[in-house]
């Protein structure tokens, strides 16, 4: 089944089964299913095409999910960049915008980047 072009998984129940669509928690799906009118607990598979067209119309009319909030998103850290702030800095430099430290642990933004020495000595070859 698909909503707001996004497969959604068949045989979990909707609840779980919204939240495989970018923007959508648990929270939110619940409070769609429940503006809409659907049983949280039955299954993706036995929804009928009236249900699916009350999420769909529910979703597009009150929330903000893939494409459309993945370019809000580019867009806030483009401003961010443009004025130069802080945060924009920090994406700029690809270093963590949150805090975090970055002595150690910042390894997920920088990349996979070792810049510390081995221990000078060489590795014994096979011969």
């Amino acid at each position: 089944m698909r909503i707001i072009g996004v497969n959604i998984p068949d045989n979990k129940k909707i609840k779980i089964s919204l939240t495989s669509i970018y923007g959508v928690g648990q929270f939110s799906a619940a409070n769609i299913l429940q503006a809409a009118g659907v049983n949280p607990d039955k299954l993706a598979k036995d929804l009928d095409q009236a249900e699916v067209a009350k999420l769909q119309t529910e979703i597009d009319k009150n929330f903000r999910v893939e494409g459309v909030l993945r370019q809000t998103i580019k867009q806030n850290i483009e401003r961010l960049k443009d004025i130069k702030s802080y945060r924009g800095m920090r994406h700029i430099k690809k270093l963590p915008v949150h805090g975090q430290r970055t002595k150690t642990n910042s390894r997920t933004v920088r990349g996979n980047v070792r810049k510390t020495a081995g221990s000078g000595r060489r590795k014994v070859e096979l011969k």
